[in-house]
């Protein structure tokens, strides 16, 4: 299995050089030359397994240059019942007759990316050792990949953490988790701006080829492949948990900002996971709904970035969204770069009145819808009383667009994104009642924390790195 570029300038690499990358050299997204193709059979024949066993089927296909035994071992590492509270790491419950909801927040930082976090820990200690280099990681995050990402990393040989964080727009919980860990290795920013401005810096610091060289950065946010891979794993557990027979389709329902969570499920799907529909949900910031509402993608600036009540989604630069383009294109990576170009330069493209548009809605089965805040509250309200369920404000979200998506006959599963006691305040407002949380928890914000805050500059956040590192 080698890797390329979406925009076409860099030479084929094998999976344990991309890993520690980011941004391909030219500045696009990493992806395989070919999605693995997984049959009926083999799909049957997996019904059986463990998480980790379904997890070494999946990743072995993709990171193909390290030897096998190694890959199980880092699974059966990464996905524990220590670490996640059951053997299950994923469990599914079924709300209603054909609506499930599935449970990914169970690990260390009660947030879905803690399921790519605890393999990408495993997987980058084991590449750096097995190289005998260092990385320093150089992340962005809205709330959730922060804390994951330090969680997993924390005490990890030859890394080094650098999480930028939009100051001020995290919920306490969030920022708590983050800024309290007093790990030697762990260093949180806290940036003047919105969650897109940081992305903006991280992605400025892996395009300046010399620098990122001269101080070895790497990156873990959703651009970095191998946490994809990880993602693609938990679609074919439910699927494997809904479907009645191997086959039928299921549909899905992610809540999404950075189009990271649902890119794993399109190539789930472009792997031959017989899955229906994509549904997206949003939040305000609906840049995504708009996409695959009109074909239009029009970047939204910092001002125009909602602070929302699911603040994890408060993002109106969707990263991810270009890998699927460059599927929908038919991997034309000229005609990718030239977008990004227009990107770039106007704010956006619109596919409204080409065939690509309806590819999008068709033959890749995407849909999308929106939600408010008066919706999450009335989705967390109603899901308590229903099923006696408390949702986080974004999983509200998913289940919100869930229950207008549905199709008859047709399974649907929203997946989960954060445990509730992470967002306290709203659901105070919706329940008048506090979320529970984790025993090991209850005096986190009452921890200690140390932060920087620091200038919207990625000049400033490179001398930050200079001076720490020197």
């Amino acid at each position: 299995m080698q890797y390329i570029s979406t925009r076409g300038g860099m030479a084929p690499q094998a999976f344990s050089d991309i890993l520690l990358g980011g941004l391909a050299p030219d500045g696009g997204l990493v992806v395989p030359e070919v999605y693995p193709q997984v049959d009926n059979a083999t799909l049957q024949a997996w019904r059986s397994l463990s998480y980790p066993q379904l997890a070494y089927e999946i990743v072995s296909r993709f990171a193909t240059d390290i030897p096998a035994a190694d890959v199980r071992r880092l699974v059966e590492a990464a996905y524990t019942r220590d670490a996640f509270g059951s053997d299950e790491i994923t469990p599914l419950t079924e709300l209603e007759p054909g609506l499930h909801l599935l449970h990914l927040s169970n690990g260390p930082t009660l947030a879905f990316k803690d399921i790519a976090m605890q393999l990408l820990g495993q997987l980058f200690e084991y590449v750096l050792a097995r190289r005998g280099e260092s990385v320093n990681i150089v992340g962005a995050t809205s709330g959730d990949t922060g804390s994951a990402a330090e969680y997993a990393m924390r005490g990890k040989q030859g890394v080094n953490v650098f999480m930028l964080s939009p100051h001020g727009r995290m919920s306490p919980f969030q920022r708590a988790q983050m800024f309290s860990l007093q790990d030697a290795n762990i260093h949180n920013l806290a940036v003047e701006g919105t969650f897109d401005d940081c992305q903006d810096i991280v992605k400025a610091i892996n395009n300046d080829a010399s620098f990122k060289a001269s101080y070895k950065i790497s990156a873990v946010n959703s651009i970095n492949w191998g946490r994809i891979v990880a993602q693609v794993v938990y679609y074919f557990r439910a699927y494997l948990k809904v479907a009645s027979k191997i086959g039928d389709p299921v549909d899905f329902v992610v809540p999404s900002g950075n189009f990271g969570n649902i890119c794993a499920g399109h190539i789930a799907r472009q792997m031959g996971l017989p899955i229906g529909k994509l549904v997206v949900a949003t939040n305000e910031n609906d840049v995504l709904d708009e996409f695959f509402k009109t074909g239009r993608y029009t970047v939204r600036g910092s001002a125009a970035t909602h602070a929302t009540s699911s603040p994890s989604m408060d993002i109106s630069k969707a990263s991810n969204l270009e890998r699927f383009v460059f599927d929908l294109i038919d991997r034309d990576s000229a005609a990718l770069a030239g977008l990004w170009r227009e990107v770039d330069s106007t704010g956006g493209f619109d596919f409204g009145k080409t065939p690509s548009f309806a590819r999008m809605v068709g033959e890749f089965g995407f849909s999308s819808g929106k939600s408010t805040h008066a919706d999450r509250i009335a989705t967390i309200r109603s899901a308590k009383s229903r099923w006696n369920v408390v949702l986080d404000p974004h999983t509200a979200d998913g289940v919100k667009v869930a229950l207008e998506s549905r199709r008859p006959g047709v399974p649907m599963v929203t997946l989960e994104t954060a445990l509730p006691a992470k967002f306290e305040a709203t659901i105070l407002e919706a329940l008048g009642e506090q979320p529970p949380r984790p025993a090991e928890l209850a005096d986190l914000e009452s921890r200690p924390q140390r932060s920087s805050v620091m200038p919207n500059d990625a000049d400033a956040i490179k001398q930050y790195l200079i001076s720490t590192l020197a």
